[in-house]
């Protein structure tokens, strides 16, 4: 490619016979992410008890990490397409591998708490940096027509990995907690060996960097995700709660502002013009509240209505993935075939299928009743996920991908969060309101007594995901069954919430997306041709 373009390129080979060796590598690299956002809400009480953490400072060693990833992916994502690609690849795996293993030497004492909530915010940096980046490789790699199913790849192997964090979590914690962290270094030995031997190559475009719109950015979604995630443990009364939520949407709604008048922006918000791009990310939003939230939900209703110790919950989030890694084959093939709508509507209409039948069997307090419905809950987001993200990042050129992609996983991280703010809030609402009714009934107390004792029984479930009343599992027979039954009827609140969501993303789909096999921008089409009629002209 001419120098005239103001295009580079990464270093390396042909990527001739090397595409299946880059995108192993690529899910090598991310797969410490997506472990990383369940696996140390299983440990987190161990944790907690080993380092003498304050409730504030363990829920922060599991939320540090989630905030970090949230409020950087957009910098993440300008950083790969300016700077290169694999550059930042390996510059992130090294930054969470490294930041892992200092998570894995939190020294005892005084300093425990502040050193592991710091270093886990350093590995949500990494992830930032590193996430954007390799998924604009595997973008790269492979050409818009075989793009659906290397992709489907990514996304059903990086998503199942989410599933499996609390069943390796469960084991490495009875071992010792600290091997949770541990566990990523060695992947991300194997991560930068398989990215040494492919040698992505990938084009990117050198241009500075808006640093205040990253200033902008990270704040307004730092400030809100933070909100979010403190309602938990202040309550929605608290003031400071709205404060915090408000100044960060206003701080994003100057960003946008701030970045239309930009001629190199952090983020070209010119993008959201493109209908389907726009539409997917709202897919994507409303799939994000939906699928992180879950994996919580689902453990805690398995530690505390089915009593089931932390190995065997995180076991049953395996059915999710069994269904979750099949049909992320199945809809990345039909979007190679057909384009992006046929797989994000058909799978959103399973998922929402899946999650009411799920919602309809929780309170029968039996696991063979639910394996189905969690089969075709994870089938169906497994079928739309993929073909949603690959459909939104092909809408950027190809010099653009990281930045795409930035904007996507900063839409998904923070619709999760209000997510599970939203829902946590429902759960407990149904859960202390069913409380206190078999309080009144069962054990025959006042009113006012049971709302008392209903409310000193709640308070604190949700501390931010750091494993809440669950953590730890325990006998069903310890637990009182109407305290199973009443829980399990927050959770079908929940569980039907989130059906009901999916049926939205049905809807989106149905009127928001156009059918057919999408094209190449106009800027790699351009390119492209001009690659072509240069080998013709030599």
């Amino acid at each position: 490619m001419s120098a005239s373009t103001g295009i580079a390129s990464d270093a390396g080979s042909s990527a001739g016979g090397r595409k299946g060796l880059v995108l192993a590598a690529m899910i090598c690299a991310v797969a410490m992410t997506f472990i990383d956002q369940t696996i140390v809400s299983i440990a987190a009480p161990k944790i907690q008890s080993e380092l003498n953490l304050s409730g504030t400072g363990v829920q922060w060693a599991v939320n540090a990490y989630l905030l970090a990833l949230a409020a950087f992916f957009a910098l993440g994502g300008r950083l790969s397409d300016t700077l290169g690609h694999t550059r930042m690849v390996v510059i992130g795996v090294i930054v969470f591998a490294g930041a892992s293993g200092l998570c894995g030497l939190t020294p005892t004492g005084s300093a425990a708490q502040a050193w592991i909530i710091v270093f886990r915010a350093v590995q949500g940096l990494g992830g930032a940096l590193m996430y954007p980046a390799a998924l604009a490789i595997v973008v790269n790699t492979y050409d818009l027509r075989s793009r659906g199913r290397a992709l489907a790849l990514f996304f059903g192997i990086a998503g199942g990995l989410t599933a499996v964090g609390p069943v390796l979590g469960g084991y490495l914690t009875e071992w010792t907690w600290r091997g949770i962290f541990w566990v990523n270094i060695p992947v991300a030995l194997v991560a930068l060996l398989l990215i040494a031997i492919s040698k992505p190559k990938t084009q990117f475009r050198p241009a500075p960097i808006d640093w205040v719109g990253v200033v902008l950015i990270a704040a307004g979604v730092a400030l809100s995700v933070f909100g979010f995630q403190q309602s938990h443990v202040w309550g929605w009364h608290n003031p400071l709660i709205g404060l915090s939520i408000a100044v960060g949407a206003a701080l994003l709604v100057v960003f946008y502002r701030y970045e239309r008048r930009r001629s190199a922006p952090l983020i070209d918000v010119s993008i959201f013009g493109d209908r389907a791009f726009l539409v997917q990310c709202v897919i994507l939003a409303i799939a994000m509240a939906v699928f992180l939230p879950m994996f919580f939900f689902a453990s805690e209703y398995a530690a505390v209505s089915l009593g089931q110790n932390t190995q065997k919950s995180g076991i049953t989030l395996l059915y999710f993935f069994i269904g979750f890694v099949v049909t992320a084959q199945i809809g990345g093939r039909m979007l190679d075939r057909a384009g992006a709508k046929r797989p994000v509507l058909i799978g959103s209409v399973i998922a929402a299928v899946g999650f009411y039948l799920w919602a309809s069997k929780v309170t029968s307090l039996d696991m063979n009743q639910l394996t189905w419905a969690i089969i075709v809950s994870g089938a169906g987001m497994g079928m739309m996920v993929g073909p949603s993200n690959t459909d939104a990042v092909n809408r950027a050129s190809s010099v653009s991908y990281g930045e795409a992609t930035g904007i996507t996983q900063t839409v998904r991280n923070y619709a999760s969060s209000l997510s599970f703010a939203v829902l946590g809030t429902v759960m407990i609402s149904v859960f202390q309101s069913r409380i206190a009714d078999s309080l009144v009934h069962d054990e025959h107390m006042s009113r006012a007594a049971a709302n008392a004792a209903a409310e000193a029984s709640t308070h604190g479930a949700f501390g931010g995901g750091s494993g809440g009343s669950g953590g730890s599992g325990g006998s069903a027979a310890a637990i009182p069954h109407f305290v199973r039954y009443d829980f399990a009827q927050g959770v079908q609140y929940v569980f039907y919430v989130m059906a009901g969501l999916m049926a939205l993303s049905a809807v989106v789909a149905l009127f928001g997306l156009r059918g057919g096999v999408q094209t190449a921008p106009a800027a790699d089409a351009e390119a492209e041709s001009a690659t072509v009629a240069g080998g013709s002209a030599a």
